[in-house]
C-alpha cells in the first residue's frame, strides 16, 4: 500500500492534471460561444468535466465531486440535445470553472481534504438548477431478466426495456497483481462506473486465485465480467478506468457497435477464438450457426499456426473484407496514439533550472579550460578542449530546448479575457492568434502573462472604440485584437494590435505637459510623446473605472519588459490603431554576449543588441558622461561607461565605442578594449545590488574573474533623461543642430 508520502505525491499530479482540464473545459467553452453546435467541443468538454469528478472521487474529495456533478449533468443534456447552450448559460460554466479552479486549488495536498464554504457554490448551484429543470435529473430505466441463452455464457442475459435488442455493454476487466499495492480499490471503480447507468449483472472472476498458503494479501487476483446498461458511449466507460491503465486489462463490447470494433477485439483478446466466438453470438454479431461454422473451418486448417478466426470469417464471406481492414487501421492508430502519449513525460520546473544552471557552470568550466590550453600553447590540447566545447555548445542548447514551450497556451487564456471585458464594456470584438506554435522559455512566458494582460485590457477599453463610433468612423461594428508571435533576428516578438482609434498624440502631450512631464516648448518626435504613455502614474482616462484610469497598467508592462530584458515600441496611426510590439531574449539563462573592458573591469553587452564597433581618438570624445558623435551624418548619444560607473579613466589616446540600438534607438557605449564575444551564463544579482542602474546580472569568465552584464534599457533611459537634464543640454542641442544642417 502507498504511504502517506506517495499518496501526497499522487495528490499534487491529481492536482496538476485538475488545473490541465479546468484550462481544457474553459478552452471548449469558449469555442462553444462561437460555435454553439460544435459536436467535438461539446463532446470534449464533457468529457474534462467526466474525467475531473471521477479523478476527485478516487481521493475522496467530496465538494469537488458533488459540484462537477451538477456541471456534468447539464452537459450531458447539452450533448444529448435536451438543452441548448445560450450566450448566458455558458456565462455561468464559465463562473462555474472559476468556482472549480478555486476549489481546486483550495485542496490540501498534505492532509489529502478539501475545505470549502458552501455559500459560494449555493448561488451557482440555484442558477444551474432553474437552467436545466427536468434535462438534467436522472430517469430510471425499467429492467427486464430474460433466460439464459444457448450460447454458454454464464448467468443471466439481461436486456433494457428502452435499449437495443441486447441491451448492455459487456465489460470484461482483468485487474494486475500491482493494483492494491499502488494503492487502488476494485470496488471504487465499480461504484464509479454505476454512476453512468445501471449494473445489470456482476460476475467476479476468480481463477486466478492460489492456495490459501501462497495468497499474498496485498496482491490482487479478481477479475469481472460487468453488464451496463448505460446510454455513456465507450470513451465515456474507458475513462472510469483510466488512472488504472497500467494496472488492468480492459475489454468492452458495445451493444450496437459496428463490425470493426468486434473484429479488432478478436485480434486484443488473449482468451481462445471459441470463447471469442461466443462473446460475439452474445453480443449479436454472429449467429451460433456461423460461430459454428467458422470455428470448423479454422480447425481444418493444416497449417501449424492456425489463422486468426476473423480471417476464416472473411475468407468464407461472414464478414466483409473492409471491416477488417478498417479495424485494423484503427488498432494502428490508437496503438501510434498511445506510443506518443507514453513518449511525454512531466519534469518539475525545478529539476529544469538545475539542469540549465548546470549546463552554465560546465560553460564556463569549458571556456577556462580553452583559455589555460591556449595559455600553455598545447596544440593538441588546443584541439581537445575545441571539441569539448563544440559538445558543450550542443549540450546547451538541447539544455535550452527543454524549457520552450509553445506560447499558445498564454494566448488563449485572453479569449476568456476579451471575452469578459468586452460584454463587461458592451463592445463587440474579435481575438485572432498568430503564431501561436512560437517556442519560448517558460521563465519568460511565466512573466510575460501579467504585460499581455495590461495591454489587453487596455487595447480593449481604450483603444476599440463602441458600436456606435465604429459604425461612425466607417468601421464594421466587431473591433478586431490580434495578438501574434513571431522570431526576428534572434529575438521573439509579440504584438498586441487593434483596429480602434489609436493614440491621440495631441492629447497625450496635454497630459504629459499638465504633469510637468515634458516642457511645453519641448519639440519632441511623435514616438517619444507615444513612449510617455509608459510613465508611472500617466492617464488619459477622463474618470477611473474598473478597468483603466489609475495610470498602472502601462507603468507595469515598461517595467515587466525591462525585468526581462526586452524592449517594447509603439507604431500607431490615429483612427487605424495601435500595435505594441514587445522585443524579448529567448531565454533568460544564457546569452551570446560581447565583452569589453575599462582597465581591469569587464563587462558583458548582450550581442543582440550591438550594432558595430568604432575607435575614435580620445580627443573627440566629450570630457563629461555624456555627448553626442556625429554617425554618418546623424547624430549619436553616446555615453561613457567609466564616467557612469565612477571607474578611473583611461590614459590611452584611443577610445572604443559600441553601437547598441534598442528598437529605434541608437546609442554608443565608451570603452577602453574590446575581446570579442563569448557564451554567457548569467547570473542573477544579489539584493545588496539590485539598486545599481544600468547593470542586469553577471557571470564568471574562464579565467574567474567577474563580469558584468549591461542592462541596456536602463542605459537608455538614464542617458536620455540626463542628456535632456544636463547643464550641457543648450551645447549638445545645438550640436544637434549643426549635425543636421551639414
Amino acid at each position: 500500500m502507498l504511504d502517506g508520502e506517495q499518496w501526497s505525491q499522487l495528490l499534487l499530479s491529481f492536482v496538476e492534471e485538475a488545473r490541465d482540464l479546468a484550462k481544457q473545459a474553459e478552452e471548449y467553452l469558449l469555442q462553444l460561444d462561437q460555435i454553439p453546435n460544435d459536436e467535438q467541443a461539446i463532446n470534449g468538454l464533457f468529457r474534462a468535466m467526466h474525467t475531473l469528478k471521477g479523478s476527485a472521487g478516487l481521493f475522496s474529495l467530496g465538494p469537488l465531486v458533488s459540484f462537477t456533478h451538477h456541471l456534468e449533468n447539464l452537459l450531458m443534456a447539452v450533448r444529448d440535445g435536451a438543452q441548448s447552450l445560450s450566450p448566458d448559460l455558458i456565462s455561468l460554466m464559465l463562473r462555474c470553472l472559476d468556482e472549480v479552479s478555486a476549489m481546486i486549488e483550495l485542496i490540501d495536498t498534505d492532509k489529502g481534504e478539501l475545505l470549502v464554504d458552501d455559500s459560494r457554490q449555493q448561488p451557482l448551484l440555484a442558477e444551474l438548477a432553474s437552467c436545466t429543470g427536468a434535462a438534467a435529473q436522472a430517469t430510471h430505466i425499467p429492467v427486464v431478466m430474460l433466460p439464459e441463452q444457448s450460447c454458454g455464457t454464464r448467468g443471466l442475459l439481461e436486456r433494457c426495456a428502452t435499449c437495443d435488442a441486447d441491451g448492455a455493454w459487456h465489460i470484461s476487466l482483468r485487474f494486475h497483481a500491482d493494483l492494491l499495492r499502488n494503492g487502488f480499490e476494485p470496488s471504487s471503480f465499480v461504484r464509479y462506473l454505476s454512476r453512468l447507468g445501471d449494473i445489470l449483472h456482476l460476475e467476479t472472476v476468480s481463477q486466478s486465485l492460489p492456495s490459501l498458503a501462497d495468497l499474498q494479501p496485498e496482491t490482487c487476483y479478481l477479475g469481472l465480467e460487468i453488464a451496463l446498461c448505460t446510454p455513456a458511449g465507450k470513451a465515456e466507460i474507458e475513462e472510469v478506468f483510466e488512472f488504472i491503465e497500467d494496472f488492468c486489462t480492459l475489454r468492452i463490447l458495445p451493444p450496437t457497435s459496428a463490425l470493426e470494433d468486434y473484429l479488432q477485439l478478436i485480434h486484443e483478446l488473449p482468451e481462445t477464438d471459441a470463447q471469442i466466438g461466443r462473446i460475439l453470438v452474445a453480443s449479436g454479431l454472429l449467429t451460433e450457426r456461423e460461430l459454428e461454422e467458422g470455428l470448423a473451418l479454422q480447425a481444418a486448417e493444416s497449417a501449424q499456426v492456425k489463422p486468426p478466426l476473423g480471417t476464416v470469417l472473411v475468407n468464407e464471406g461472414l464478414v466483409a473484407p473492409q471491416v477488417v481492414n478498417a479495424a485494423l487501421a484503427k488498432q494502428q492508430v490508437a496503438r501510434e496514439k498511445r506510443s506518443q502519449e507514453n513518449s511525454q513525460i512531466r519534469v518539475a520546473a525545478n529539476k529544469l533550472d538545475e539542469l540549465i544552471n548546470l549546463v552554465g557552470e560546465l560553460v564556463i568550466s569549458a571556456a577556462g579550460a580553452q583559455l589555460r590550453a591556449r595559455a600553455h600553447g598545447d596544440a593538441s590540447c588546443i584541439e581537445s578542449t575545441q571539441t569539448v566545447n563544440q559538445h558543450v555548445e550542443l549540450i546547451r542548447e538541447a539544455a535550452l530546448k527543454l524549457r520552450m514551450i509553445e506560447i499558445g497556451d498564454t494566448f488563449n487564456r485572453f479569449q476568456r479575457v476579451v471575452r469578459d471585458v468586452s460584454q463587461q464594456l458592451g463592445k463587440d470584438i474579435r481575438l485572432e492568434i498568430r503564431g501561436a506554435d512560437t517556442e519560448l522559455d517558460k521563465a519568460v512566458i511565466d512573466k510575460l502573462a501579467d504585460p499581455l494582460t495590461h495591454l489587453v485590457r487596455n487595447a480593449i477599453d481604450h483603444g476599440i472604440e463602441s458600436a456606435e463610433g465604429r459604425v461612425a468612423a466607417g468601421k464594421p461594428v466587431e473591433g478586431n485584437l490580434r495578438l501574434n508571435a513571431y522570431h526576428e533576428s534572434g529575438m521573439i516578438v509579440i504584438e498586441v494590435a487593434d483596429d480602434g482609434r489609436g493614440l491621440n498624440t495631441a492629447r497625450i502631450r496635454d497630459k504629459a505637459i499638465a504633469r510637468g512631464l515634458i516642457d511645453a516648448q519641448a519639440n519632441l518626435p511623435e514616438q517619444d510623446i507615444q513612449a510617455l504613455i509608459f510613465a508611472a502614474g500617466f492617464s488619459t482616462a477622463e474618470s477611473v473605472s474598473d478597468l483603466s484610469g489609475r495610470g498602472v497598467g502601462l507603468d507595469v508592462v515598461s517595467s515587466a519588459i525591462d525585468a526581462l530584458r526586452g524592449t517594447i515600441e509603439i507604431d500607431s496611426r490615429e483612427g487605424q490603431g495601435c500595435t505594441f510590439r514587445i522585443r524579448l531574449p529567448l531565454t533568460l539563462a544564457i546569452i551570446d554576449g560581447f565583452l569589453v573592458s575599462l582597465n581591469d573591469d569587464y563587462f558583458v553587452i548582450p550581442l543582440d543588441m550591438v550594432t558595430e564597433c568604432l575607435e575614435m581618438d580620445a580627443e573627440q570624445l566629450s570630457s563629461g558622461a555624456y555627448g553626442y558623435l556625429n554617425l554618418r551624418g546623424k547624430p549619436l548619444p553616446c555615453l561613457s561607461l567609466a564616467a557612469h560607473f565612477n571607474l578611473p579613466e583611461s590614459h590611452g589616446k584611443r577610445r572604443n565605442i559600441i553601437v547598441v540600438s534598442q528598437g529605434r534607438q541608437q546609442a554608443g557605449l565608451i570603452v577602453d578594449h574590446l575581446h570579442g564575444e563569448l557564451q554567457t551564463v548569467i547570473k542573477p544579482l544579489g539584493q545588496l545590488f539590485q539598486h545599481l542602474q544600468g547593470i542586469g546580472g553577471s557571470t564568471i569568465l574562464g579565467t574567474g574573474q567577474v563580469a558584468l552584464i549591461l542592462d541596456i534599457p536602463s542605459l537608455f533611459r538614464y542617458l536620455q533623461n540626463h542628456v535632456d537634464a544636463s547643464p550641457a543640454a543648450q551645447r549638445i542641442s545645438q550640436s544637434r543642430q549643426d549635425l543636421a544642417g551639414q
